[in-house]
């Protein structure tokens, strides 16, 4: 296993990283909000669309991987999983939010994380038509875009009554997930839906205060984990264990904020 310490290998990690993004922007941006653009149906009892884009951005990535980092594993929404050997795992979604990329919405993103035997490590958050992108990751925490790049930290709200919440959507998950979830927008300021990844930059970013969902993939969530640690910010799954395998995620700006969430979450499970 190489050894991640070393901060040659994070700077070669980095230029991959964005190499990634860069690659994956140009792949997507020419199909957004397009006329003849299709998508196909993943699930049979359901609608989890996939495009020719989500295709095209995650071969690019690989393509790049397999140049610069063919000792690396790789974890892909749309090509499943290579094997490396280097003990690190390149976790790619493609473009998160795809419903959202066929309505013409740009709330979708790109998400790369990179992962070792602990979990994620370096994060982006890519919103390619906005031109904005949150990094996290081995002492780097900043956004790029339209105002330039600037520093990320969360805000301090701790008490929940003063937070800002979002999630994907408004059924969360199961039932017993909405009634979980419900208990605590009942005692948010305010309850938002439908920003896909980008709520997780904002949260790191100081915008809002948590983000709650369920039914996640790993590739969901390996890269906002990054983003929003970095930024000072806490990702747990509902019991306060590692969300990086997917599942249930809470993401709070605060320690405080976390565990009272974390409190009614549980209690509504029970």
């Amino acid at each position: 296993m190489q050894d991640i310490e070393s901060v040659t290998l994070q700077a070669e990690l980095w230029s991959v990283a964005e190499e990634l993004a860069d690659a994956a922007r140009a792949s997507i941006l020419p199909h957004f909000r397009q006329g003849h653009l299709k998508a196909d149906n993943k699930e049979q009892d359901g609608f989890d669309p996939v495009t020719v884009a989500d295709k095209a951005s995650e071969q690019a990535m690989r393509d790049i991987l397999s140049k610069r980092r063919p000792q690396d594993a790789i974890l892909g929404e749309e090509f499943g999983n290579s094997a490396g050997t280097s003990g690190l795992t390149w976790v790619l979604d493609p473009i998160d939010g795809t419903r959202g990329f066929i309505s013409g919405t740009p709330t979708w993103g790109v998400l790369i994380s990179l992962n070792d035997a602990d979990g994620p490590r370096l994060g982006i958050i890519d919103q390619p038509y906005i031109g904005e992108r949150f990094c996290g990751g081995f002492g780097r925490s900043e956004v790029i875009g339209p105002h330039g790049t600037a520093k990320m930290k969360v805000r301090g709200t701790t008490d929940l009554q003063d937070a800002v919440l979002f999630s994907t959507f408004p059924e969360v998950g199961s039932p017993q997930e909405r009634v979980a979830f419900e208990g605590v927008s009942e005692r948010v300021k305010l309850t938002r839906f439908g920003c896909d990844c980008y709520a997780y930059g904002l949260l790191a970013a100081g915008h809002i205060d948590l983000v709650i969902e369920a039914s996640l993939n790993a590739y969901d969530i390996a890269a906002p984990i990054a983003v929003i640690q970095a930024a000072g910010g806490i990702v747990t799954d509902w019991k306060g264990d590692p969300a990086h395998e997917g599942g249930r995620a809470l993401a709070a700006a605060t320690p405080e904020l976390h565990s009272e969430a974390l409190k009614i979450l549980l209690h509504r499970l029970s």
